[in-house]
């Protein structure tokens, strides 16, 4: 870079979020891992990440480079609040009825609807029309899809409407063929919101169980076996080489439907795009935050918990990879703001002895996200502003401020599965850069005495975690017993870090996601640290430099 060029007030290397990133699709760079999103035959589908592991932009990459081949479907775009607030999904729900048929019909239909009105541009009641009469006289031949001609005579209605409405129309139907059978069986007429199921005269008059099974047999009578036809007839009459098709489903960490039975939601998205992969030119592409992920209950999937994971990508970035991100943010930034930069180096100090390799020194305080290394990098950026380059002074000034955001952004990021997660880690403030098991120790027992804080708001889960603490003999209980299961959660999300001996470096969830799963691994660590993203907003007391 010429040694006149300035670095101007407002040089960025872009934003931190994709859909706000104004460098998104410009420097967007096209990784293994988009390689495989976009594959035709990498059968791997769900995208699971932390928050900022560049999830949503891939798939933002994806629809840019291929718009007339991608069908994005929001969450938010589906009534599902609407659904999930009905009293009778309610009612069943704590009748411990089954939805998950339900569910998988109407993901089912969601996918089956769009994808066709995208392949044949179904946007009026004409398009519609046309392309319902040419497909029932494709399958007037063939006696073997008449399941799917019933199908198409059912919905045929519904196919030009958006989403939420035919979502609203299948749920109200639903709803009416359980008001049906309550009517009947009990005489209390419709179960509208406000109705009157669930109160003592029902429960006299018909036991829970009993109602349940009822229930469940509505349930259990959906349109899959219609809903499966047609996915046949989209593999071999709709869907070509000609016309492959991507879906894309994102924000799925929204809160965009009751917490109580977004796991099952979800569960059942899952179980509807492993049966659509029987479709030869369709790929259904998910991505989910990976504490989302953890939660999902595949047991009530019917043991395909393996079968979903072998479908996981796993949204990892190595030191070279966010290297390359930032060099071509730099190019295309400073192509823009007419400096001659082409890689992040060069507008980086020189390494030395005692502060080491610069890009190194920012990749070590992230958690191995684009998002954190572009944010790092933006404060370093502000701090040199109307400089040449930037200097180690500037990068550390900048440390601070970006540290404590990124504390914030932890917070926010796990809040809804850990509450109180904050004061928690504020647990750590002034703590040694290494921490022996003895330091380790008092702070996580400061950390579960929280349950006693009335201001705490994770008490549920901290009192799950320190259990064995309360229930167990302290003298004959193992430290695995007692600590483990308050450690994982601090080592999951990032915070903690472990070295199996003193002097080795600490090893984080990025580098190895099961170390502290196993007691054989984790008694052999010796010294634990305070990952350095987090090290200054904490005041956490180094030694000495790099520690």
């Amino acid at each position: 870079m010429a040694k006149k060029t300035r670095l101007k007030s407002g040089f960025t290397l872009g934003g931190e979020q994709a859909e706000a990133d104004p460098l998104a699709e410009e420097a967007f760079v096209e990784t293994s891992l988009y390689e495989i999103i976009d594959s035709r035959r990498d059968p791997r589908c769900f995208l699971v990440g932390r928050t900022g592991s560049g999830k949503s932009a891939a798939l933002q990459h994806l629809e840019e480079r291929h718009p007339d081949r991608v069908v994005r479907i929001s969450p938010e775009d589906l009534s599902l609040p609407y659904i999930t607030d009905l009293q009778v999904i309610k009612y069943m729900d704590s009748l411990d009825v089954k939805l998950d048929l339900f569910w998988i019909a109407l993901w089912k239909h969601v996918l089956l609807v769009e994808i066709i009105r995208r392949r044949y541009k179904i946007n009026s009641p004409e398009a519609k029309q046309k392309f319902i009469t040419g497909l029932r006289e494709k399958l007037r031949r063939d006696p073997g899809k008449e399941e799917a001609l019933q199908y198409l005579d059912e919905f045929e209605g519904r196919f030009w409407v958006e989403a939420d409405e035919r979502v609203r129309q299948i749920t109200n139907t639903f709803r009416d063929k359980i008001d049906g059978e309550a009517n009947l069986q009990l005489g209390t007429g419709p179960l509208k919101m406000g109705g009157t199921l669930g109160k003592s005269h029902e429960e006299e008059t018909e036991s829970r169980a009993e109602l349940a099974d009822r229930f469940q047999r509505i349930v259990n009578q959906t349109q899959l076996s219609k809903l499966n036809r047609m996915m046949t007839v989209l593999d071999e009459e709709i869907l070509d080489q000609a016309h492959f098709t991507y879906v894309v489903i994102d924000d799925l960490d929204r809160h965009w439907v009751d917490e109580r039975i977004s796991n099952d939601l979800v569960r059942c998205l899952f179980r509807t795009v492993l049966d659509m992969q029987k479709v030869t030119h369709l790929k259904v592409l998910v991505a989910l935050r990976t504490n989302i992920f953890q939660e999902l209950d595949f047991g009530r999937s019917g043991g395909q918990e393996e079968k979903f994971r072998s479908l996981v990508l796993e949204m990892k970035w190595t030191n070279a990879n966010l290297e390359e991100v930032l060099d071509e943010r730099v190019k295309v930034s400073s192509a823009r703001g007419g400096l001659e930069a082409l890689a992040l180096r060069e507008l980086l100090p020189h390494a030395n002895r005692a502060r080491g390799n610069p890009i190194d020194y920012l990749l070590d305080r992230t958690l191995m996200r684009p998002r954190d290394a572009i944010a790092f990098a933006n404060e370093c950026l502000a701090e040199a502003a109307g400089k040449a380059s930037i200097s180690w002074d500037a990068i550390q000034t900048a440390e601070r401020s970006y540290s404590a955001k990124r504390l914030l952004a932890l917070r926010d990021e796990w809040k809804g599965t850990y509450p109180g997660i904050d004061a928690v880690v504020e647990k750590f403030r002034a703590s040694p850069g290494r921490m022996t098991i003895e330091d380790l120790e008092r702070r996580l027992d400061d950390c579960m005495l929280l349950i006693s804080d009335p201001a705490f708001t994770g008490v549920r889960w901290m009192t799950e975690v320190s259990r064995a603490m309360w229930e167990s003999s302290i003298a004959t209980a193992s430290w695995y017993s007692l600590y483990q299961p308050l450690l994982s959660v601090l080592y999951r999300i990032g915070v903690i870090g472990c070295a199996p001996q003193s002097a080795a470096a600490p090893v984080f969830f990025s580098g190895d996601p099961f170390l502290v799963d196993s007691e054989s691994s984790l008694v052999r660590c010796k010294s634990f640290y305070v990952h350095r993203m987090f090290q200054k907003a904490l005041d956490v007391r180094l030694a000495r430099d790099g520690e």
